[in-house]
């Protein structure tokens, strides 16, 4: 058995998340906290309580970071360690805390300056997202090639691609998209237009932040959605991160990078069930657990150490 552990992104968070760690297990706990005492946010009040900040991305990303990296505590405590880490877009630095490279400290300050960036990046009503259903992703690529201001955001899995630009360019897109065969064209409710070159400029500042995060030697391997390829020195960490907020987060073909390396087994860490969800329409013949509430932890253990 060779595992991956992945983490979800922006989109997966949900009120309550984490709270059953934070009252049971102290590692979770104290994972809580500390992002309180860094952030000056008070954490879980923003991950347990409902309220208008969760789904602000400026927000959204500590408080994502912070529950799925309680999560990734509890099972760390029963001593299962994967072969491999990976996180769609923002669930790329909970996979860095899972491969110990980068401190959950660094880490959450990082996201929260990450998300501020993204947020203030592009004017509100200027760019948009879409979610592309039914149309193979060469299509997809050669439609946005040839309008100005649209690109691909992610290749999440077969059948469900999800475009970014400019609001204008990516409603011309859709339009032509549909023309093209595919099945339904969905704007996304999202603050920006993520992964798209409008982010360049936030990108470096991004970087400028990366400079003061330290980063240790790999334990463990993690794919980057930059290059879909696995990454083992620490040295191109830094600028594929500043890559990351404006290119195509490639999740299918990191995936499939960790299937033909031998991984057959994947945990998801976090909330919800969406990366369980691309799985089955990548490669159904994988086995897939979740890790969202508490109880999930014991029968997974019990899954892996069988």
């Amino acid at each position: 058995m060779s595992v991956a552990f992945i983490f979800p992104g922006q989109g997966a968070q949900a009120t309550g998340m984490g709270k059953d760690f934070y009252d049971n297990v102290s590692a979770s706990r104290e994972v809580f906290d500390k992002a309180t005492q860094l952030l000056g946010l008070d954490m879980p009040a923003l991950c347990f309580e409902e309220n208008d900040k969760l789904d602000i991305t400026e927000y959204t990303q500590a408080a994502l970071l912070t529950a799925s990296v309680a999560m990734l505590a509890a099972l760390e405590e029963k001593g299962i360690v994967p072969d491999v880490c990976a996180g769609l877009s923002l669930g790329e630095y909970c996979a860095l805390v899972a491969s110990k490279v980068m401190s959950f400290e660094d880490a959450v300050k990082t996201v929260r300056q990450r998300g501020i960036l993204m947020q203030e990046a592009v004017p509100v009503g200027e760019g948009g997202m879409s979610a592309v259903i039914g149309l193979d992703g060469a299509v997809i690529e050669k439609v946005c090639e040839g309008i100005e201001g649209v690109q691909v955001a992610n290749f999440n899995c077969p059948g469900q691609i999800v475009i970014t630009g400019k609001l204008e360019s990516v409603e011309k897109a859709n339009e032509q998209l549909k023309e093209a065969g595919a099945r339904r064209c969905i704007m996304l409710n999202v603050s920006g237009p993520f992964h798209s070159d409008m982010l360049q400029e936030a990108g470096k500042k991004l970087g400028k932040v990366l400079e003061d995060v330290q980063l240790n030697d790999f334990t463990i391997p993690y794919v980057t959605n930059v290059t879909a390829e696995y990454v083992r020195d620490t040295s191109s960490i830094k600028e594929l991160l500043q890559k990351q907020i404006s290119s195509s987060v490639r999740w299918q073909q990191s995936v499939e990078k960790m299937i033909a390396q031998g991984v057959d087994t994947f945990v998801e860490i976090g909330p919800g069930k969406t990366l369980a969800g691309f799985m089955k329409k990548i490669d159904k013949t994988m086995t897939v657990y979740n890790i969202e509430k508490l109880e999930d932890v014991d029968k997974v253990c019990q899954a892996l150490q069988a």
